[in-house]
């Protein structure tokens, strides 16, 4: 194809096309894997190439083009001498002629001039340095980004050019990549020796139309899993799975290295991901396609007979704080370290919460949301919208859903305890992050939601929750008395569902209950699910502040 001139940065504001192989790897791990090595040619990566400033080093060999400051002071008297060096390599200095500089190194060029000028002169002193270098034209081609001609620095190295052309395509290798001057490799570069080791020895300046060739690209494998660099690495024949984990920088802490998994391509229809030993990775030859996954040990939920245990207990114990538990702990263990109960321990009300719970609520809380929002979507297609009620009505409910996106599960554990139970069931077994919150007994009895003065009541034995709602001044006309719930002290939830002869508010009251009425709804709307919601939203232990404040 023809070639142009291009500046030395155009390319690197591309992105690099993804390979199909890349496209596999995303597709089959649900993640994507970029080509180790890729980032260094997206855009900023033109800070690798020479800068106007940069310092010449002594080794550089003059070029036509290149600019020399000369100064000369003594018997001569010429502070300010700007020289070109011609295109036959040549600079011309008054009252001396022509001295040939092509291919002299800078670090020689003082000693130069002075031998020249000491044949006509005696007792001066010559300082010279580069003012501006020439820029050399070099071509990028096989299977690079941008292949074509480019103009750069001469400073510039194999990796700048390469740089400049945008780097390999996804076809083209990173350990492939010739100099050929007048029809001969000058030299090979594995950018594998730059990234990893920092080794630029195979590198070299180029010259006035050098010549760059990326390969193809040779055998890829993706690694995965607990490894210091996942990406997609480029093997060399001959290369094992070990030399390609050493590339990913090993395994990182957390990983498990009795074994590794690995996806062949070549019987991937007839064995899926197969289990090898650590040990034998550097005997395995890799194979064009593999997928490697190094696996953790921190993913991996250990049994509870395992498990080292920090748990919490405060309230009514002696000793309240944070206690070392060996694996297998109950919460008679944990109470013993505590010191004991205090004798104002009200135990109907015991809050355990456990991580694991919580991750569990959280996943049902989120769940429930999508299922709101989903019948949200399906209400608002389907019911008419020629009332301003009803799009203030979905718009309400759509702040509800994200009002209920920012409530956090407690991961209350529920216990099996009666209001008239004198201990706690000691033989469960405690987790590691439990706290067990032990209060002492409540005094009131709460109403909110649509009734005419919500608040707390004092409490009374032997009455029953009718008497607290009576307290209230009853429900409002707004108010949906068959959906009337109440959240226990031990944060049991009971209501009329499934109740067919008896009313919950017949129940007796107990110490620390909270009675809630929820807002009448129209039949078939949005609303009825708001129902559902605040339900849920109690059973997950979330408090019933939230619910008050969304449902007014």
């Amino acid at each position: 194809m023809p070639v142009s001139d291009r500046t030395s940065t155009n390319a690197l504001h591309q992105l690099p096309q993804q390979g199909e192989f890349e496209k596999f790897v995303a597709q089959t791990l649900g993640q994507p894997l970029a080509r180790f090595g890729s980032s260094l040619f997206m855009k900023g990566a033109q800070g690798f190439a020479p800068g106007a400033t940069t310092t010449v080093p002594p080794d550089y060999a003059l070029n036509p083009g290149d600019e020399l400051l000369v100064g000369v002071t003594g018997s001569v008297d010429a502070p300010n001498l700007r020289l070109i060096v011609d295109n036959d390599g040549r600079i011309f200095v008054p009252h001396v002629g022509a001295i040939n500089v092509a291919g002299v190194r800078y670090g020689d060029l003082q000693a130069l001039l002075t031998r020249n000028l000491g044949q006509q002169y005696r007792n001066f002193t010559v300082s010279v340095t580069v003012g501006h270098l020439h820029g050399v034209r070099v071509y990028v081609t096989g299977y690079a980004m941008s292949p074509g001609a480019y103009t750069v620095s001469s400073l510039s190295t194999l990796v700048n050019a390469v740089l400049a052309a945008g780097g390999p395509s996804s076809g083209g290798s990173f350990r492939q990549i010739e100099l050929r001057r007048n029809g001969h490799v000058v030299t090979s570069l594995d950018l594998y020796d730059l990234l990893l080791k920092g080794d630029k020895t195979r590198d070299a300046v180029v010259q006035n139309e050098d010549v760059i060739y990326i390969g193809p690209v040779g055998t890829e494998v993706a690694v995965t899993g607990s490894v210091n660099a996942e990406a997609i690495y480029e093997a060399k024949p001959g290369e094992t799975l070990g030399d390609i984990l050493r590339y990913a920088g090993g395994s990182n802490t957390v990983a498990d290295e009795r074994r590794i998994m690995i996806f062949r391509q070549s019987n991937f229809d007839k064995m899926g991901w197969q289990e090898i030993p650590f040990e034998v990775t550097g005997a395995t030859p890799v194979e064009r396609g593999d997928i490697v996954r190094v696996l953790s040990t921190v993913d991996i939920a250990q049994p509870l007979e395992r498990q080292a245990i920090l748990a919490t207990i405060d309230g009514e114990v002696q000793h309240p704080g944070h206690y070392y538990l060996k694996p297998g702990s109950t919460m008679t263990d944990l109470l013993a370290a505590a010191g004991g109960l205090t004798p104002k321990a009200f135990l109907f009300g015991t809050e355990l919460d456990r991580t694991t719970v919580r991750e569990q609520q959280k996943t049902s809380f989120n769940r429930a949301i999508q299922n709101f929002e989903f019948d949200l979507a399906a209400k608002s297609l389907t019911k008419s919208r020629s009332t301003t009620d009803y799009s203030a009505r979905i718009a309400a409910a759509k702040v509800i859903v994200d009002r209920l996106r920012d409530r956090t599960p407690s991961g209350r554990l529920v216990l099996s305890i009666s209001v008239n139970d004198t201990s706690l069931p000691g033989e469960l077994v405690m987790e590691n992050d439990d706290r067990l919150h032990i209060p002492s007994e409540p005094t009131t009895i709460g109403v909110s939601g649509a009734v005419y003065q919500d608040g707390s009541y004092r409490y009374r034995p032997g009455m029953t929750l009718r008497y607290y709602l009576k307290l209230s001044g009853d429900t409002r006309d707004i108010a949906d008395r068959s959906s009337i719930f109440v959240v226990r002290a031990n944060g049991a939830v009971i209501s009329d569902q499934n109740r067919w002869f008896s009313s919950v508010l017949d129940e007796p009251a107990l110490p620390g209950d909270l009675i809630f009425v929820p807002v009448d709804t129209s039949p078939g709307f949005v609303w009825e699910d708001l129902k559902d919601a605040a339900l849920v939203i109690y059973e997950l232990g979330l408090g019933a502040a939230s619910v008050v404040v969304l449902t007014k």
